[in-house]
Protein backbone atom coordinates (compact mmCIF):
# COMPACT_ATOMS: atom_id res chain seq x y z
CA UNK A 1 0.00 0.00 0.00
CA UNK A 2 1.15 3.61 -1.19
CA UNK A 3 1.86 6.18 1.64
CA UNK A 4 -0.99 8.05 0.23
CA UNK A 5 -3.49 5.13 0.57
CA UNK A 6 -2.05 4.15 4.18
CA UNK A 7 -4.70 6.67 5.52
CA UNK A 8 -7.17 6.98 2.76
CA UNK A 9 -9.41 9.63 4.98
CA UNK A 10 -6.79 11.85 5.94
CA UNK A 11 -7.47 15.11 6.87
CA UNK A 12 -11.24 14.25 6.80
CA UNK A 13 -13.73 15.07 9.52
CA UNK A 14 -16.32 12.64 10.80
CA UNK A 15 -19.11 12.47 12.83
CA UNK A 16 -20.42 9.40 14.51
CA UNK A 17 -23.90 9.46 16.54
CA UNK A 18 -23.59 7.21 19.17
CA UNK A 19 -20.24 6.63 18.76
CA UNK A 20 -19.12 5.41 22.27
CA UNK A 21 -20.29 1.64 21.99
CA UNK A 22 -21.13 -1.16 19.90
CA UNK A 23 -21.14 -0.56 16.31
CA UNK A 24 -20.64 3.30 16.89
CA UNK A 25 -17.53 2.79 18.78
CA UNK A 26 -15.83 0.31 15.80
CA UNK A 27 -17.28 2.43 13.19
CA UNK A 28 -14.91 5.69 15.18
CA UNK A 29 -12.28 4.01 15.70
CA UNK A 30 -11.80 2.48 11.71
CA UNK A 31 -12.35 5.73 10.65
CA UNK A 32 -9.64 7.23 12.91
CA UNK A 33 -7.31 3.93 11.92
CA UNK A 34 -8.05 5.09 8.49
CA UNK A 35 -6.80 9.06 9.23
CA UNK A 36 -9.93 10.51 9.73
CA UNK A 37 -10.57 13.10 12.79
CA UNK A 38 -13.56 11.58 15.11
CA UNK A 39 -16.63 13.35 16.65
CA UNK A 40 -17.51 10.73 19.35
CA UNK A 41 -21.36 12.15 20.08
CA UNK A 42 -22.94 10.41 23.12
CA UNK A 43 -25.65 10.83 25.36
CA UNK A 44 -25.25 9.49 28.92
CA UNK A 45 -22.14 7.58 28.71
CA UNK A 46 -19.46 9.97 28.93
CA UNK A 47 -16.67 7.41 29.80
CA UNK A 48 -17.01 5.19 27.71
CA UNK A 49 -16.76 8.19 24.92
CA UNK A 50 -13.63 9.39 26.66
CA UNK A 51 -12.07 5.90 26.43
CA UNK A 52 -13.03 5.86 22.43
CA UNK A 53 -11.32 9.25 21.86
CA UNK A 54 -8.28 8.11 24.47
CA UNK A 55 -7.53 4.99 22.34
CA UNK A 56 -7.91 7.01 19.36
CA UNK A 57 -5.29 9.39 20.43
CA UNK A 58 -2.72 7.11 21.81
CA UNK A 59 -2.92 5.71 18.10
CA UNK A 60 -1.83 8.82 17.09
CA UNK A 61 -4.95 10.13 15.79
CA UNK A 62 -7.94 12.80 16.73
CA UNK A 63 -10.80 12.54 18.09
CA UNK A 64 -13.75 14.95 20.03
CA UNK A 65 -16.21 13.94 22.49
CA UNK A 66 -19.61 15.70 22.51
CA UNK A 67 -22.40 14.56 24.42
CA UNK A 68 -26.21 15.48 22.72
CA UNK A 69 -29.64 14.00 22.68
CA UNK A 70 -29.71 13.91 18.61
CA UNK A 71 -33.72 13.16 18.89
CA UNK A 72 -33.53 16.86 20.04
CA UNK A 73 -33.48 19.30 16.98
CA UNK A 74 -31.40 21.52 18.88
CA UNK A 75 -29.25 19.58 20.31
CA UNK A 76 -28.03 18.06 17.05
CA UNK A 77 -27.35 21.51 15.63
CA UNK A 78 -25.52 22.10 18.95
CA UNK A 79 -23.38 18.80 17.56
CA UNK A 80 -22.47 20.04 14.39
CA UNK A 81 -21.73 23.10 15.63
CA UNK A 82 -19.15 22.03 17.90
CA UNK A 83 -17.63 19.71 15.27
CA UNK A 84 -17.25 23.13 13.31
CA UNK A 85 -16.06 25.03 15.76
CA UNK A 86 -13.13 22.78 16.27
CA UNK A 87 -12.21 21.42 12.90
CA UNK A 88 -14.21 23.62 10.43
CA UNK A 89 -15.86 21.14 8.33
CA UNK A 90 -17.83 18.04 8.50
CA UNK A 91 -16.87 15.67 5.58
CA UNK A 92 -18.19 12.70 7.19
CA UNK A 93 -21.91 11.77 9.10
CA UNK A 94 -22.58 8.76 10.44
CA UNK A 95 -26.10 8.46 11.37
CA UNK A 96 -25.56 5.53 14.09
CA UNK A 97 -27.84 6.06 17.13
CA UNK A 98 -30.65 3.94 18.16
CA UNK A 99 -32.85 2.32 20.53
CA UNK A 100 -35.14 -0.85 20.75
CA UNK A 101 -38.69 -0.86 22.81
CA UNK A 102 -39.26 -4.01 21.93
CA UNK A 103 -42.52 -5.72 22.64
CA UNK A 104 -45.63 -6.76 20.46
CA UNK A 105 -48.12 -3.83 19.92
CA UNK A 106 -50.50 -4.77 21.63
CA UNK A 107 -48.15 -4.09 24.48
CA UNK A 108 -46.65 -1.32 22.53
CA UNK A 109 -47.20 1.96 24.61
CA UNK A 110 -47.60 5.58 22.50
CA UNK A 111 -44.02 6.27 23.96
CA UNK A 112 -42.76 2.87 23.44
CA UNK A 113 -43.54 3.91 19.97
CA UNK A 114 -42.66 8.25 19.91
CA UNK A 115 -38.87 7.46 21.49
CA UNK A 116 -37.81 5.02 18.71
CA UNK A 117 -39.00 7.04 16.20
CA UNK A 118 -37.59 10.38 17.85
CA UNK A 119 -34.16 8.59 18.01
CA UNK A 120 -33.78 6.46 14.83
CA UNK A 121 -35.53 8.24 12.40
CA UNK A 122 -36.12 11.86 13.87
CA UNK A 123 -32.28 11.78 14.62
CA UNK A 124 -31.52 11.15 11.56
CA UNK A 125 -33.44 13.83 10.29
CA UNK A 126 -32.08 16.19 12.92
CA UNK A 127 -28.17 15.53 12.38
CA UNK A 128 -28.60 15.40 8.58
CA UNK A 129 -30.13 18.69 8.20
CA UNK A 130 -27.47 20.90 10.02
CA UNK A 131 -24.52 18.99 8.74
CA UNK A 132 -26.06 19.58 4.84
CA UNK A 133 -25.14 23.25 5.23
CA UNK A 134 -21.20 23.08 5.65
CA UNK A 135 -21.33 19.94 3.74
CA UNK A 136 -22.34 22.08 0.61
CA UNK A 137 -20.83 24.99 1.23
CA UNK A 138 -17.59 22.39 0.27
CA UNK A 139 -18.91 20.67 -2.22
CA UNK A 140 -18.42 17.27 -0.60
CA UNK A 141 -20.05 15.13 1.90
CA UNK A 142 -20.75 11.75 2.63
CA UNK A 143 -23.78 10.67 5.27
CA UNK A 144 -23.92 7.35 6.18
CA UNK A 145 -27.16 6.10 7.94
CA UNK A 146 -27.30 2.50 10.01
CA UNK A 147 -30.45 0.98 9.62
CA UNK A 148 -31.64 -2.66 10.16
CA UNK A 149 -32.39 -6.18 8.18
CA UNK A 150 -35.93 -5.14 10.45
CA UNK A 151 -36.38 -1.97 8.24
CA UNK A 152 -35.86 -4.21 5.14
CA UNK A 153 -37.83 -7.75 5.94
CA UNK A 154 -39.79 -6.82 9.61
CA UNK A 155 -39.52 -8.46 12.69
CA UNK A 156 -42.36 -9.35 15.30
CA UNK A 157 -41.92 -7.68 18.29
CA UNK A 158 -40.50 -4.65 16.65
CA UNK A 159 -43.00 -2.51 14.56
CA UNK A 160 -41.90 0.68 15.71
CA UNK A 161 -37.64 -0.18 15.35
CA UNK A 162 -38.64 -1.92 12.05
CA UNK A 163 -40.72 1.44 10.80
CA UNK A 164 -38.08 3.60 11.96
CA UNK A 165 -35.30 1.86 10.29
CA UNK A 166 -37.34 1.49 6.89
CA UNK A 167 -38.01 4.88 7.22
CA UNK A 168 -34.42 5.88 7.46
CA UNK A 169 -34.32 3.81 4.02
CA UNK A 170 -37.19 5.98 2.36
CA UNK A 171 -34.96 9.20 3.48
CA UNK A 172 -31.43 7.96 2.60
CA UNK A 173 -33.16 8.19 -1.24
CA UNK A 174 -35.19 11.19 -0.92
CA UNK A 175 -32.17 12.91 0.36
CA UNK A 176 -29.55 10.91 -2.19
CA UNK A 177 -31.77 12.48 -4.57
CA UNK A 178 -32.09 16.35 -3.15
CA UNK A 179 -28.34 17.12 -3.03
CA UNK A 180 -26.38 14.86 -5.83
CA UNK A 181 -25.49 17.52 -7.27
CA UNK A 182 -23.28 19.13 -4.71
CA UNK A 183 -21.09 16.09 -4.62
CA UNK A 184 -22.82 14.76 -1.48
CA UNK A 185 -23.11 11.24 -1.06
CA UNK A 186 -26.34 9.91 0.86
CA UNK A 187 -26.43 5.78 1.55
CA UNK A 188 -27.48 3.21 4.57
CA UNK A 189 -25.90 0.27 5.71
CA UNK A 190 -28.53 -2.39 6.56
CA UNK A 191 -27.03 -4.17 9.78
CA UNK A 192 -27.84 -7.78 10.54
CA UNK A 193 -27.72 -9.76 13.70
CA UNK A 194 -25.00 -8.20 14.91
CA UNK A 195 -23.84 -8.88 19.02
CA UNK A 196 -24.19 -5.86 20.66
CA UNK A 197 -25.98 -4.55 24.04
CA UNK A 198 -28.61 -3.92 22.30
CA UNK A 199 -29.83 -7.90 21.69
CA UNK A 200 -29.00 -8.16 25.61
CA UNK A 201 -32.84 -8.02 26.53
CA UNK A 202 -33.53 -10.69 23.30
CA UNK A 203 -34.08 -14.57 24.69
CA UNK A 204 -31.90 -16.92 23.67
CA UNK A 205 -34.32 -19.12 21.44
CA UNK A 206 -34.89 -15.91 19.72
CA UNK A 207 -31.14 -15.63 18.78
CA UNK A 208 -31.30 -19.23 17.77
CA UNK A 209 -34.10 -18.45 15.45
CA UNK A 210 -32.15 -15.66 13.88
CA UNK A 211 -29.49 -17.79 13.40
CA UNK A 212 -31.17 -20.27 11.49
CA UNK A 213 -32.44 -17.25 9.18
CA UNK A 214 -28.57 -16.33 8.21
CA UNK A 215 -26.71 -18.43 5.10
CA UNK A 216 -23.35 -17.41 6.53
CA UNK A 217 -24.31 -19.30 9.70
CA UNK A 218 -22.80 -16.83 12.05
CA UNK A 219 -23.40 -13.60 13.59
CA UNK A 220 -22.19 -10.51 12.71
CA UNK A 221 -19.54 -8.41 14.54
CA UNK A 222 -19.51 -4.90 14.95
CA UNK A 223 -16.29 -4.46 12.64
CA UNK A 224 -18.26 -5.79 9.62
CA UNK A 225 -20.39 -2.78 9.62
CA UNK A 226 -17.61 -0.46 10.08
CA UNK A 227 -15.60 -2.15 7.25
CA UNK A 228 -18.70 -0.95 5.18
CA UNK A 229 -18.73 2.23 6.86
CA UNK A 230 -15.22 2.89 5.48
CA UNK A 231 -16.08 2.33 2.64
CA UNK A 232 -18.86 4.25 1.62
CA UNK A 233 -17.11 7.23 3.12
CA UNK A 234 -14.05 6.70 0.82
CA UNK A 235 -13.00 8.12 -2.55
CA UNK A 236 -13.44 4.82 -3.93
CA UNK A 237 -17.68 4.91 -3.52
CA UNK A 238 -17.78 8.93 -4.91
CA UNK A 239 -20.48 6.88 -7.91
CA UNK A 240 -22.31 5.30 -5.08
CA UNK A 241 -25.48 6.99 -4.00
CA UNK A 242 -29.05 6.16 -2.93
CA UNK A 243 -27.88 2.64 -1.66
CA UNK A 244 -28.86 0.68 0.87
CA UNK A 245 -25.90 -2.06 1.43
CA UNK A 246 -26.77 -5.36 3.42
CA UNK A 247 -24.32 -6.53 6.09
CA UNK A 248 -26.01 -9.57 7.03
CA UNK A 249 -24.43 -12.66 6.14
CA UNK A 250 -27.71 -13.24 3.58
CA UNK A 251 -30.22 -12.82 6.11
CA UNK A 252 -32.36 -10.78 3.58
CA UNK A 253 -31.76 -10.81 0.06
CA UNK A 254 -34.12 -8.33 -1.15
Amino acid sequence: MSPKKAKPLQERIAVVTGGSRGIGKAIALELAERGAAVVVNYISSAKAAQEVVSHIESHGGNALTVQADISDFNQAQDLINSAMEKYDKIDILVNNAGITRDTLIMRMTEDDWDVVQNTNLKGTFNCSKAAIRPMMRKRYGRIINITSVSGQIGNAGQANYSASKAGQIGFTKALAREIASRNITVNAIAAGYVETDIWDGVPEEARSGFLEMIPLGRKGEPEDIAHAVAFLASDEASYITGQVLAVDGGMAMV
